[in-house]
C-alpha cells in the first residue's frame, strides 16, 4: 500500500488526494500538520528533505514532487484515462502540467501565502505581484477553456486536477478567477468525488 504524506491546505498535495480517491487506488494517509511545523522536522526531513507536501512512498521508491506522483501512478496502474497515451491529448496534458507549475503556482504563492497563512505578517509586495501576475496568466488559461471542457478535450485528466488545485487555493484568499471559461470548467472538476476529498475540512465542521 502506498505511504502519502500531505496535507489538505497543499495544493501540491490535494491534486494528489484528488487521483487517488477518484480512481480508488489504497494509501495510508500520513497528515503533516502544517501549523506546527512538521514539514520542517527532522522526521520529516529525512523523508523529504525539500521540506515541502507531498511525498509518496512506494515499497522502496519515493517520491517528493506532485505532477511527477501523478504521473508516476497513472503509468504504474494504466490510467490512460487520466494520462492519456494519444500523442496530441499527452502533450497537452504534459504543457498544462508544466504551465501550471512554471507560469501559475508562483503568484498563487505569493496571494494565499501571504494573504491567508501569514497574516499581518504576510508581504504586501508580494501580494501585489501575485495579483498582477494572476491577472496576466488566467486569461491563457481561460482562452484554453473556449473551445473545449477540459485543458486536454473532453475529459478531464491530470493536468486538471493539477490546475484545479491551485484554483481552489485562490479561493482561501477570496481570489477565485472571474473568467467564465475557467469558472465553468472548475465547477465541472469540482464536482469529482476525488477532488471533494482532497478538500481542507470547513470552519466549523
Amino acid at each position: 500500500m502506498y505511504a502519502l504524506y500531505h496535507s489538505p491546505f497543499s495544493q501540491h498535495a490535494r491534486r494528489v488526494v484528488s487521483l487517488l480517491e477518484e480512481v480508488g487506488l489504497r494509501y495510508e494517509s500520513k497528515l503533516i500538520d502544517m501549523g506546527k511545523g512538521e514539514f520542517r522536522s527532522p522526521a520529516y526531513l529525512a523523508i523529504n528533505p525539500n521540506g515541502q507536501v507531498p511525498t509518496l512512498l512506494d515499497g522502496d521508491i519515493k517520491i517528493h514532487e506532485s505532477n511527477a506522483i501523478l504521473r508516476y501512478l497513472c503509468v504504474k496502474h494504466n490510467l490512460t484515462q487520466w494520462y492519456p497515451e494519444e500523442l496530441k491529448a499527452r502533450a497537452a496534458v504534459e504543457q498544462w502540467l508544466d504551465w501550471g507549475q512554471c507560469r501559475l503556482s508562483a503568484p498563487v504563492v505569493d496571494v494565499v501565502l501571504n494573504t491567508v497563512f501569514l497574516g499581518e505578517q504576510g508581504d504586501k509586495v508580494a501580494i501585489e505581484r501575485g495579483h498582477q501576475q494572476l491577472a496576466e496568466r488566467l486569461p491563457i488559461l481561460d482562452a484554453a477553456l473556449e473551445q473545449q471542457p477540459f485543458l486536454a478535450g473532453e475529459r478531464p485528466t491530470i493536468a486538471d486536477l493539477s490546475m484545479a488545485s491551485m484554483i481552489f487555493h485562490l479561493g482561501l484568499a477570496q481570489a477565485m478567477p472571474k473568467q467564465a471559461n475557467i469558472q465553468s470548467w472548475f465547477g465541472k472538476i469540482s464536482e469529482l468525488r476525488g477532488f471533494q476529498a482532497s478538500l481542507p475540512p470547513k470552519p466549523g465542521a
